[in-house]
C-alpha cells in the first residue's frame, strides 16, 4: 500500500479505529488533507465513523474500516483452508468427508430452494447460474438436444481442489439438487482442461420444451 488513501487505511488497520488528530500525527499530514481522504473512503463504503468519547469534553469522531476495506487486506484463507482439509483427511475415514461436501452444498442449496419452486427448466438454469456465480463461479449453459451443458470458466476451489480434488463435488451436487437432474463431468481442470463442463440430463426436461 503506497497511497495516501491506502496508508490511512493501513493506520486504521492497525489501531482498530482512529480520529482525524490521531491520523495526523501518524502521518504527518494536514487535517484538511485527512479529511478530504477519509471523506473519499467514506464515498466508496471502505471507512465508517462512530462517536466516542475519550475523557472529558465532547465526544469525537472515530473512524474504523468496513467489511469491504478489510478484504483489501493480505488473507491466508487458502492455505488455512488446505490444512484443515488436510487435519480432517487424517483423521476422518473418506466417507464422513463426502458427507460433509455434500452437506455443505445442500446448505448452499437451501438458500434457494424457495426460488426454485414452480419454475421452469430455463428459469432454473439461470438462478443456478447466479446461484453459482454468487459462490465464486462463473458459468454459461445452453441447451443441446435433449440435455444442457454447463460450462464453469472459472472456479474457486482450483487452488484447494489440486491438492484436495475431493471438494469438487460440492458444486456437482448443488447443480444435480438443484436440477434434480443427472450431472455428468466431461472435462475438468483438474484433469488439465480449460474449463470445466457439465452434461446435465433433467428428469423434467420433456416437460419444458
Amino acid at each position: 500500500m503506497s497511497t495516501t488513501r491506502d496508508q490511512i487505511l493501513l493506520q486504521i488497520k492497525a489501531a482498530h479505529q482512529a480520529t482525524i488528530a490521531e491520523l495526523v500525527d501518524r502521518l504527518g499530514i494536514s487535517a484538511v488533507s485527512v479529511r478530504h481522504h477519509i471523506s473519499a473512503l467514506q464515498a466508496e463504503g471502505l471507512v465508517k465513523s462512530v462517536e466516542v468519547r475519550r475523557g472529558v469534553g465532547r465526544p469525537h469522531l472515530a473512524y474504523s474500516l468496513t467489511d469491504a476495506a478489510q478484504e483489501r487486506f493480505p488473507a491466508r484463507y487458502l492455505q488455512l483452508s488446505e490444512r484443515l482439509l488436510g487435519e480432517l483427511k487424517a483423521t476422518l475415514p473418506p466417507e464422513t468427508i463426502e458427507a460433509i461436501f455434500t452437506r455443505m452444498a445442500e446448505g448452499v442449496v437451501a438458500e434457494y430452494s424457495q426460488k426454485m419452486q414452480g419454475k421452469s427448466l430455463e428459469a432454473r438454469m439461470e438462478l443456478l447460474v447466479q446461484l453459482l456465480g454468487a459462490e465464486g463461479f462463473l458459468a454459461k449453459w445452453k441447451r443441446t438436444g435433449e440435455t444442457i451443458h454447463l460450462t464453469e470458466y472459472n472456479c474457486p476451489y482450483v487452488r484447494i481442489g489440486q491438492r484436495h480434488p475431493e471438494i469438487c463435488t460440492i458444486d456437482q451436487t448443488v447443480i444435480r439438487q438443484v436440477l434434480d437432474a443427472d450431472v455428468e463431468k466431461t472435462n475438468c481442470v483438474l484433469d488439465g482442461a480449460e474449463h470445466c463442463v457439465f452434461v446435465i440430463r433433467p428428469q423434467t426436461i420433456a416437460a419444458n420444451p
